[in-house]
């Protein structure tokens, strides 16, 4: 693929987000930017959580991962069944009931200042680093494909990235978003249908016989239920429940989205059928990844030695056709910056509202507090991918999303042990408790990868409880 044809597509691209952006930030105030006035089409909000849902890491690695793990890592996804039907009819009712627009204002009614302000800065610290190594590998492909050949340094290709991001934000916040990610989620789901039928034309197979080639193998295998195996059904699927509890329904991202509907029952509407929408995306991904492995073996391709490289080498370098190139290079951009932009809106939400209470005041104030936060975090994220290119160690952005498991669990028991219990905590104590309980879960962890390869998945769930029982130790007993 050419440069020029990539940086036309790119143009192109951000040309109708931009455009996206000024039809939706006409006369948007901060109430706009925050709640998109509570306006919001359910099923403009469930399709468009689909491409946030999906970063442009899961775009790669699932695939890529199929050659190691094959469909098990379905059984998660398949967790996230009852995780949503908690989220849909345990957290939205209590969110909407209470008017929230961080939905961390939970912790300061249930539990105190303490509380409400450590939930907040656990989001903010995931957030902000996951949501930057995400947008890194999107640079990446950027760099190599449109930038690195005219001769642009890698620190000039990210300020255009953020620039971009920033453009189509600043104004129109969650309203504009909303839309952004809906056009991003389709050309997401239009690179990934088309790949499938360019492997399979490529491999001289129609749809059934492709049904019937990735069944026959071995990659198909989705279910394990030997307990010592890191995918153990009981496991991949409890933490399936447990994941989809957290990174959505305890995440400020996702959750402003939702809170964005009309009534509690539309933002239920949409919840139930993101999660349909997503079961079937995710089994399209693994399909895609077995029919990648199937093309790589029947042609004596050598796999690399990072899986996650598998789908992006043989989509750029021409093994199905300049149409593969171009729907790969808008499917990964369109995954990592429908991620990115929102989680850019939601920390600029969580940080505004959480902690400058930018409620207070009048609106002319709110928007410059508002805009100078946006602009904070913009710069954050630069600098937080600069660290990453400095590094440049692809261990480091796997260790930085397994950071999730460490930062999301003390959210976990924060929000179960406010909602399953009427016991008060010693607030003050609260933000040492959910210092400690990541701690001691990476201590046990170290441990148990000693002797049956670890918790894997679980591990959140192991931090969540242990963050609940230190919460049960300073409960205040009368």
């Amino acid at each position: 693929m050419s440069v020029t044809l990539a940086g036309g597509i790119l143009a192109i691209y951000f040309g109708l987000l931009l455009l996206i952006s000024y039809i939706t930030s006409k006369g948007a105030d901060t109430h706009a930017f925050f709640t998109a006035n509570r306006e919001s089409p359910w099923w403009l909000v469930a399709f468009g959580m689909i491409g946030t849902s999906i970063s442009g890491l899961t775009f790669i690695s699932v695939p890529g991962a199929v050659g190691k793990t094959y469909f098990t890592y379905y059984q998660v996804i398949l967790g996230h069944s009852l995780g949503y039907l908690t989220i849909a009819l345990v957290l939205m009712p209590l969110y909407y009931r209470l008017n929230l627009i961080s939905i961390y204002g939970y912790l300061e009614s249930r539990f105190g200042f303490w509380s409400y302000k450590t939930g907040s800065a656990f989001f903010l610290l995931s957030r902000t680093i996951g949501s930057a190594a995400r947008l890194y590998l999107a640079v990446n492909v950027l760099q190599i494909a449109i930038f690195a050949p005219i001769g642009v340094p890698f620190g000039l290709t990210v300020f255009i990235s953020i620039l971009l991001i920033w453009l189509y934000t600043h104004r129109g916040g969650v309203k504009t978003i909303i839309w952004t990610d809906t056009l991003q989620t389709l050309f997401l789901l239009i690179a990934l249908f088309i790949t499938i039928i360019l492997v399979g034309k490529q491999m001289n197979m129609g749809l059934m016989d492709m049904i019937h080639t990735i069944s026959d193998s071995k990659y198909s295998h989705m279910f394990e239920w030997d307990w010592k195996n890191s995918h153990f059904f009981g496991k991949d699927f409890l933490a399936g429940i447990f994941i989809a509890i957290v990174m959505t329904g305890l995440d400020q991202d996702l959750m402003q989205k939702n809170l964005t509907c009309k009534s509690i029952g539309e933002a239920q509407k949409n919840m139930f059928w993101f999660y349909w929408v997503l079961l079937f995306i995710n089994l399209l991904f693994l399909s895609l990844g077995a029919l990648l492995y199937l093309y790589a073996q029947s042609n004596q391709i050598a796999i690399p030695a990072q899986t996650d490289n598998l789908y992006p080498m043989l989509a750029l370098n021409g093994h199905f056709g300049t149409l593969a190139a171009v729907t790969f290079l808008l499917g990964i951009i369109a995954a990592s910056y429908a991620s990115s932009d929102s989680a850019l809106t939601a920390l600029t939400t969580s940080f505004c509202i959480d902690f400058l209470r930018i409620e207070k005041f009048q609106e002319q104030k709110r928007h410059k507090i508002k805009h100078y936060v946006h602009l904070g975090f913009s710069t954050l994220f630069f600098v937080v991918i600069g660290l990453f290119h400095l590094f440049n160690n692809q261990e480091l952005i796997s260790a930085v999303f397994n950071l999730a498991g460490y930062t999301y669990g003390p959210l976990l028991g924060l929000f179960s042990f406010g909602l399953f219990t009427k016991t008060a905590v010693k607030d003050k104590w609260v933000p040492i408790v959910c210092v400690a309980s990541p701690i001691i879960t990476f201590v046990l962890e170290m441990q148990a990868q000693a002797i049956f390869g670890g918790f894997g998945f679980a591990k959140l769930i192991l931090n969540g409880a242990i963050c609940f029982a230190l919460l049960w130790m300073i409960r205040i007993k009368n």
